[in-house]
């Protein structure tokens, strides 16, 4: 399982107050890259637990760190727009 670092945190919390048009003009290939690998494994999991109820325990990770609801709902909206496959 992947640990939800403080970078991730980050990451998480840019894509939840932020619009996907202006992050697409300025996101370069590895930022992309990890977008699509480290952040939208994670943001697949929390969905995944959210909506099918699997126990991946990203819902108590998002908790700990103080991702609302709310923001992981925006994060994973914000991914979408920018192509990630999240569910």
């Amino acid at each position: 399982m992947v640990n939800l670092s403080l970078e991730d945190i980050e990451f998480i919390k840019i894509l939840a107050n932020s619009d996907s048009t202006i992050l697409q003009v300025g996101m370069n290939e590895a930022t992309k890259y990890r977008l699509d690998v480290q952040i939208g494994k994670i943001l697949r999991e929390y969905y995944k637990e959210n909506t099918m109820n699997t126990k991946t325990e990203w819902t108590e990770k998002f908790e700990k760190a103080r991702i609302t609801k709310e923001e992981g709902k925006s994060a994973i909206a914000c991914a979408r727009r920018l192509g990630i496959d999240i569910s």
